[in-house]
């Protein structure tokens, strides 16, 4: 024990000695790089956006956490990853194939992951979460069930699977579309981004303007009057799972688009973890702050890793969290679902 602990003074003193910080603060590299970093945090933060949606409504209306969102998210990912090797796409360079034709096998795939995943957001509900609403289970019951659902998921990935990351096959060759004050915007982030704003566009217009969304609002707001007035609960809860989970889904098709090497048994925990994070970042249960959130979160972090190094990506986004609850506890925007403006 003195052995080791006289090696690890040494070390740390060679270090000091040496003038080494164990903590990086390059500015000169976070200004070069700021709208580099701009772009492409404002395609990760769309992808994070699209997933803490799923928080958001199962928070607003049934005031859960759902750890097992990750899963669900990570199930698009395999099935879109399946759909390209059913369609004869193999690991290895990209092909040169029509453009009509990768736009085509992108929509497959991302129907294909978006049904996957709606499908095992909703045997969650049904399985797991429904025998728990019938026996009026504690709420810290419903989060243990939710957080061994997600390492049930994983692991059975696991076995089947195994623990290395699918070989990447990417259809879309990344290519400059044009320039953003100095910094490349290539056609998968521009893809990425225009398409998450549509999917979130389309979920708020459902959520505020159609029977079926005033249902949602209606059992998030007051879920015993909701039912006295005719709305079916069960069935604003199963609808609500279906849609966090169709949007988990469009975002595992343009996460493996933007990593194609992130296909893994357990690649939706830290994604799953920082899209949560946004979904408190922007106000639990606000549709738009989820949106806000994914986007303030994917930029904050790229901002962090030219700033302090690569190896603080992922803590900035925490910080950054645990900074803006300390001045305001209820998120950016910090208002409920079932108090959202018609």
């Amino acid at each position: 024990m003195e052995t080791s602990r006289s090696l690890n003074q040494s070390l740390s003193a060679q270090v000091l000695a040496q003038g080494e910080s164990w903590i990086g603060f390059d500015v000169g590299l976070f200004i070069d790089r700021f709208w580099a970093n701009t772009v492409d945090g404002l395609s990760y933060g769309s992808i994070y956006a699209l997933v803490a949606i799923g928080y958001t409504l199962v928070y607003g209306v049934l005031k859960l956490i759902n750890f097992a969102h990750s899963e669900v998210f990570i199930v698009g990912a395999f099935a879109a990853y399946f759909t390209f090797t059913a369609l004869g796409f193999r690991p290895g360079p990209t092909l040169d194939i029509p453009m009509i034709e990768i736009v085509v096998n992108l929509l497959l795939a991302g129907v294909v992951a978006m049904i996957a995943s709606g499908l095992l957001a909703l045997t969650l509900e049904r399985v797991a979460y429904r025998p728990l609403r019938k026996k009026k289970a504690p709420r810290l019951v419903f989060l243990i069930t939710a957080v061994g659902a997600s390492f049930t998921i994983q692991q059975l990935f696991l076995l089947w699977r195994g623990a290395n990351a699918e070989r990447a096959i990417r259809l879309l060759r990344p290519e400059p579309v044009f320039e953003f004050f100095g910094a490349r915007v290539t056609n998968i982030q521009l893809t990425i981004f225009l398409a998450s704003l549509v999917l979130m566009l389309v979920a708020d217009i459902f959520i505020n303007r159609t029977r079926l969304g005033r249902g949602i609002r209606a059992v998030a707001q007051d879920p015993d009057t909701a039912t006295l007035m005719g709305v079916n609960r069960e069935r604003v809860i199963m609808l609500t799972f279906i849609v966090g989970g169709v949007l988990a889904g469009a975002a595992a098709l343009f996460y493996i688009m933007q990593i194609p090497q992130g296909v893994l048994y357990n690649g939706g925990f830290l994604l799953g973890i920082k899209a949560f994070t946004a979904a408190v970042l922007g106000g639990i249960g606000n549709l738009r702050g989820a949106l806000l959130g994914g986007l303030i979160l994917g930029i904050a972090e790229n901002y962090g890793q030219s700033l302090f190094g690569g190896e603080w990506r992922d803590i900035v986004a925490f910080v950054l969290l645990i900074a803006i609850l300390m001045f305001r506890p209820t998120g950016i925007l910090g208002e409920s679902l079932g108090k959202a403006r018609v």
